[in-house]
């Protein structure tokens, strides 16, 4: 599958309040949002989704648009449609702003999985799915995705809206770490640096 047909959206709008302010943390000598930019974008049509933009300084390290969630304060589902609806990649990769691990090449892995038909392949993790590290249809999760957030705005039930494919992905324990309180961070950065 051709690299600039896959554009990737990460997702950078939460509101962090267990780890405020944690993607401008340090991360292998980055800020996190900038790492998990530096991974994921090489080659690819590349947005981040947020509330706001970043310090001047991080911003610099980001050189991609952003998008300002239409609907703040809504969840993932509402960072994903109000970004998606200004991207033009037919498949859109989605990885969250604080996943560090997540890299190209696992874009390209699941990329291999899909199939005519799919319009989302989803990692299967430890007995849970992982849908911010997921390739999503673009149209068709805009299309299944409206609908519901105007009612619960669960994204999950956007995937079971889908066809989703669900791919096994147990061989790095680390792969989908993402960082939500201190010792989450503390546990990473160790790693990383």
């Amino acid at each position: 599958m051709d690299a600039p047909e896959i554009g990737v959206l990460i997702l950078a709008g939460g509101e962090a309040t267990r780890l405020p302010n944690k993607l401008e943390l340090a991360a292998g000598g980055l800020p996190m949002i900038a790492r998990v930019y530096r991974n994921v974008s090489p080659g690819r049509e590349t947005f981040v989704s947020c509330k706001a933009t970043f310090p001047a300084e991080i911003d610099a390290l980001l050189p991609c648009p952003m998008v300002v969630d239409r609907w703040p304060l809504r969840g993932p589902l509402a960072g994903m449609l109000s970004t998606m609806l200004e991207m033009r990649s037919p498949l859109v990769f989605a990885v969250a702003g604080d996943a560090p691990f997540v890299t190209s090449a696992f874009i390209d892995r699941l990329a291999g999985e899909r199939r005519p038909g799919d319009e989302a392949i989803v990692p299967r993790h430890r007995g849970g799915i992982e849908p911010l590290a997921a390739i999503y249809d673009r149209a068709a999760f805009v299309r299944a995705g409206l609908p519901q957030l105007a009612g619960k705005g669960a994204l999950r039930l956007v995937i079971d809206a889908l066809a989703t494919r669900y791919v096994a992905v147990d061989d790095d324990p680390r792969l989908f770490a993402n960082i939500n309180t201190p010792a989450d961070y503390a546990s990473v950065h160790e790693v990383l640096t």
